[in-house]
């Protein structure tokens, strides 16, 4: 891991709230350095929203992509001209290189950070899975807890329930993993999902109704 003490970013780049949660722990640890804040979308900046109202001298949110995906976000990072620009991008060890590799072809200079990790559960009750199986919608909020939901389905061939995921890069990683019934909102967001997984039980029920 690059020691990135001594190193002044023009951007941190911030993905989820588990990611902003750990960059605050250490962002305080290193005395509230002076840092301008790109969040992927409301969900993460609500992480920042206490901490920037008290320390706004030292800590600015700055950027919020047109629509909550790194793809976005690495395309529309502000950039000054032809300058040298620089990225701190605290991520989950298992976040795709979206983001890196988007920024990297534009030239920015990015560091990368793999800051936590998530870890499926070992086992779930028997009964507790059969209930979950039965169920008409599983709301998915990321495309890890996505293939931990996949890898606990005894048969998957045979579960054609729906998918409800908070937005299109949880939504496209369960198409490529062989689910057909997947709902997503265009914007992602608690708002839009909430409406996915709506949408999702109606036309379940219109469907047993069948």
């Amino acid at each position: 891991m690059p020691d990135c003490s001594e190193t002044a970013f023009d951007w941190v780049i911030v993905t989820s709230p588990e990611a902003g949660t750990v960059f605050l722990d250490a962002w305080k640890a290193a005395g509230t350095p002076n840092v301008k804040v790109g969040v992927v979308g409301g969900g993460t900046a609500s992480i920042f929203e206490k901490v920037a109202q008290q320390s706004k001298q030292y800590l600015h949110v700055a950027f919020a992509p047109s629509k909550a995906t790194g793809k976005i976000l690495a395309s529309e990072l502000p950039k000054h001209g032809n300058e040298r620009c620089s990225v701190l991008y605290p991520a989950s060890a298992k976040a795709s290189s979206d983001i890196e590799e988007g920024l990297s072809e534009r030239g920015f200079e990015v560091i990368r950070l793999n800051t936590y990790t998530t870890v499926p559960v070992d086992q779930v009750d028997q009964m507790v899975l059969r209930q979950a199986l039965a169920a008409p919608v599983v709301a998915v909020a990321s495309p890890s807890a996505l293939r931990a939901w996949i890898n606990l389905i005894p048969e998957l061939e045979r579960w054609g329930n729906a998918v409800a995921c908070i937005g299109e890069t949880t939504a496209s990683a369960a198409k490529r993993l062989g689910l057909t019934n997947v709902y997503y909102p265009v914007d992602p967001g608690l708002d839009g999902w909430v409406d996915s997984i709506v949408e999702a039980l109606k036309v379940q029920e219109q469907v047993q109704r069948v």
